[in-house]
């Protein structure tokens, strides 16, 4: 891990840019920490971390309010890594679906999401490992938000990994409902009723299918950008539960 840049946030974080390899991130830890932090690892959507960015920032202040360190990476394909073509095929297949009205058919999502977990679980291992290695950053670990898929297999993966806050805002493959089996930490699963770009039963068939003794499911009316505020809050004080 090479940092690349700092800057302090209004005295109350410190932000550092790095690259892992190829791979560039962000790390955000509380400028006030006396002692190593516990670390959430956020997950973004593959929309590029510059797009993304304020909504990252946002959960990392409340975060390091509580804290907790956080820090995120590029998903592959996404932002500026190497474009993926066989990943923007998958998503060209899935757009001209959904805007033909047609069913979205186990082969397109598999194409677009089954690669990514493969090749992105790994890059959070890679990730963890330097993260874990700093002086400021301790134990224990969590992971919010992302493609749900990509925290379904870290969970059955990385037993580092106490306890996830899941978005339930992406296309399931069946193969990750045996893996969601397999699931056995604390989670907290986000879902939109109304999300336009998810398969609400698939979402509730997944949340079911989680081998969780401890699960919740957070369902609020509206579609995919319109997370209320309290369900933020909601997430921030499961992770002060499992992970203070």
């Amino acid at each position: 891990m090479q940092f690349t840049s700092e800057r302090r946030l209004d005295d109350a974080v410190i932000e550092r840019e790095f690259t892992l390899g190829e791979i560039p991130g962000i790390l955000w830890t509380p400028a006030s920490a006396s002692a190593p932090a516990p670390v959430i690892l956020l997950s973004p959507p593959p929309l590029g971390l510059r797009k993304t960015y304020p909504r990252l920032l946002a959960r990392a202040r409340h975060s390091a309010a509580d804290g907790f360190a956080t820090a995120t990476i590029e998903l592959p394909g996404s932002g500026d890594r190497p474009r993926w073509p066989a990943a923007e095929q998958a998503l060209a297949d899935l757009r001209r679906a959904l805007e033909a009205g047609e069913p979205v058919s186990d082969e397109i999502i598999d194409a677009l999401i089954l690669p990514l977990v493969d090749k992105a679980v790994p890059e959070w291992q890679a990730a963890l490992d330097a993260l874990l290695s700093l002086p400021e950053i301790g134990g224990p670990v969590g992971y919010s938000g992302g493609v749900i898929s990509i925290g379904t297999r870290l969970a059955v993966v990385e037993p580092r990994i106490s306890a996830a806050a899941l978005f339930a805002g992406s296309f399931v493959p069946r193969a990750m409902f045996e893996e969601a089996r397999q699931v056995t930490i604390p989670l907290h699963v986000l879902l939109q009723w109304d999300d336009e770009g998810n398969d609400r039963q698939a979402a509730l068939d997944l949340f079911d299918a989680f081998g969780s003794k401890e699960k919740t499911l957070h369902a609020n009316m509206g579609g995919h950008t319109g997370v209320p505020q309290f369900a933020g809050d909601a997430a921030a004080q499961f992770f002060t539960r499992h992970l203070k």
